[in-house]
């Protein structure tokens, strides 16, 4: 009996110690936060663990840049050495492919320095900094391109109030805000996918940073905010598409209205490359939003990724300047007078 209320305290103890619920409150949402924030790296997807195979992507990786580095800035300075060239069309062209240098330099770099060196880390601050200019230059490219169509529409269907329309002081203000429109949109995703608290680990399924494989690792509240933000902007995706789109359906009313066969044909031909660009631009980058889990897969991904980031900008500057006697023209001025 000298025992019982030893005996009874420890009883009420362990029971009352077995009817608290587990920490859902502040305390825990710290603690995520707290494993967030310890992320010090992110680890990317490898194409392969296989040595050989590793440093075969490092020289194809490298074909390909070096190819969209010459074609790229060969465009860039032709339009700048040729005062026959400094034209809205031709002035959106070389914004264009400074875009795409930007772009493809964001991205294979990194890819072709880990496959060279068989690591997959890239820093927290690192894999912020890509994001972000992968995304600006992404963005700015997409506003570019519907500017682009609207100089076609200008030049087509209001060749008299072309000058007026397009002035240098209006191109150089549509340039700008392209450019400062990829930017805010770069930085507006960017400061919400990295202020998202990170509960799934540190390994991504992509050969880089990109908005869809961070949000997976992201807890389910925050997944669907970072969703949120994707949606609207899969829609203003969607407006710029309609702009294009309506732009084009009056450009085709006003070629067949050409009586001359010839007219028409060098009319066309100055559309059919932004047309070209603008197809292979929408028909690979509609791939960046998530998609349901029954039709994703890693390697699917990554072949997307590749599509949408790696191809247009080594792409564009040959279609460009296959059908563009005038730009051809140039190029080969500026080539052969390097070499006299």
């Amino acid at each position: 009996m000298r025992n019982s209320p030893f005996i009874f305290f420890r009883e009420v103890s362990s029971s009352l110690s077995l009817s608290f619920p587990p920490c859902t409150g502040p305390h825990a949402h710290r603690q995520q936060m707290f494993n967030s924030s310890s992320i010090t790296q992110f680890l990317l997807l490898p194409f392969t663990d296989t040595r050989e195979l590793q440093l075969l992507h490092f020289w194809l990786f490298l074909g390909i840049y070096l190819a969209a580095l010459l074609g790229n800035g060969l465009i860039i300075t032709t339009i700048a050495w040729d005062q026959h060239l400094h034209t809205p069309m031709y002035f959106f062209l070389l914004n264009l492919a400074l875009l795409d240098l930007g772009s493809i330099s964001t991205t294979l770099p990194k890819s072709m320095a880990n496959s060279l060196w068989d690591t997959r880390a890239i820093s927290y601050m690192g894999c912020a900094a890509q994001l972000f200019c992968f995304v600006f230059f992404i963005s700015a490219e997409y506003s570019l391109l519907t500017i682009m169509s609207y100089d076609r529409y200008a030049a087509i269907c209001k060749p008299l109030h072309y000058g007026t329309l397009l002035g240098s002081r209006a191109c150089v203000h549509m340039a700008a805000a392209a450019w400062a429109t990829g930017f805010l949109y770069a930085l507006l995703h960017t400061a919400n996918t990295f202020s998202l608290p990170l509960c799934k680990g540190n390994a991504l399924d992509q050969f880089f940073c990109e908005i869809p494989q961070i949000l997976k690792l992201s807890c389910s509240h925050s997944y669907l905010k970072g969703l949120a933000l994707l949606l609207i902007s899969a829609f203003l995706f969607f407006v710029c598409f309609v702009f294009i789109v309506l732009s084009y359906v009056q450009v085709f009313r006003e070629l067949l209205r050409i009586p001359s066969e010839q007219g028409r044909h060098k009319a066309f031909s100055t559309c059919l490359p932004h047309l070209a660009v603008v197809s292979l631009f929408l028909s690979t980058s509609s791939f960046v939003y998530p998609k349901p889990r029954s039709f994703s897969s890693p390697s699917l991904d990554l072949v997307m990724a590749i599509l949408y980031s790696v191809l247009p900008p080594a792409v564009n500057p040959l279609i460009y300047s296959m059908r563009n006697k005038e730009l051809q023209g140039s190029m080969w001025k500026l080539i052969t007078g390097c070499f006299q």
